[in-house]
């Protein structure tokens, strides 16, 4: 399904549904609009924003012959705790086998990646990401480094704070972006300057949205 979403081209969502973490969920996107659907009447959102993997679609990307870059479960977190280990491997081997497009894997649990990383692949196709919204989630990123992943990016979205320390060493791209939407909170510009400014000083791709 193509994207709106301005750093990425196609979703994938073998996973539809989470529930909230940090305080960057409490306006979330995917709910609102989970519930949208669901109230349209599309099947794939029958349960609303309840957590549901989807084995029907666990093939699709094979089927995309032009290269696209991914983001995988734009409507859930793939290592949401009620999704079990044998499904994240069989997403895991869909994307190690669609070797022709980059798989953009984006959580808020990172805790959960390093328990299963032994058991998956991490093939050069797979980026993993972890979301951090102010200082407090900020221990994300140290989890992140510890992931056999190959590339690595952080989604500072929605930035509720500023990012003073935040140590770039082993991350390839950094997103930035505020809150759109009902109730968005305010982020400031000098939040996002700092941090562009330790992107080009540590060599580290940069993305504004």
């Amino acid at each position: 399904m193509a994207s709106s979403i301005e750093w990425t081209e196609t979703t994938w969502n073998p996973v539809t549904g989470c529930t909230k973490i940090s305080l960057g969920c409490r306006n979330c996107y995917a709910e609102r609009m989970a519930h949208r659907l669901q109230a349209m009447g599309l099947g794939k959102y029958r349960n609303g924003f309840s957590v549901t993997t989807h084995p029907s679609v666990l093939d699709h990307p094979l089927k995309w012959r032009k290269p696209r870059l991914v983001f995988v479960n734009s409507m859930s977190d793939l290592f949401h705790e009620q999704v079990g280990e044998d499904f994240i491997k069989r997403v895991f081997d869909t994307m190690n086998r669609a070797h022709h497009h980059t798989f953009q894997v984006l959580t808020k649990r990172p805790e959960r990646v390093i328990e299963m990383d032994k058991c998956l692949a991490w093939t050069p196709n797979i980026w993993m990401g972890v979301s951090i919204e102010n200082t407090r989630w900020q221990f994300r990123l140290d989890v992140l480094k510890q992931t056999g992943a190959l590339v690595k990016f952080l989604s500072l979205e929605p930035l509720l704070g500023p990012l003073t320390e935040i140590q770039l060493d082993g991350i390839d791209w950094v997103i930035v972006g505020g809150e759109s939407g009902p109730g968005a909170r305010e982020m400031h510009s000098d939040w996002v300057r700092e941090i562009r400014d330790n992107c080009l000083e540590s060599e580290v791709a940069f993305f504004f949205k």
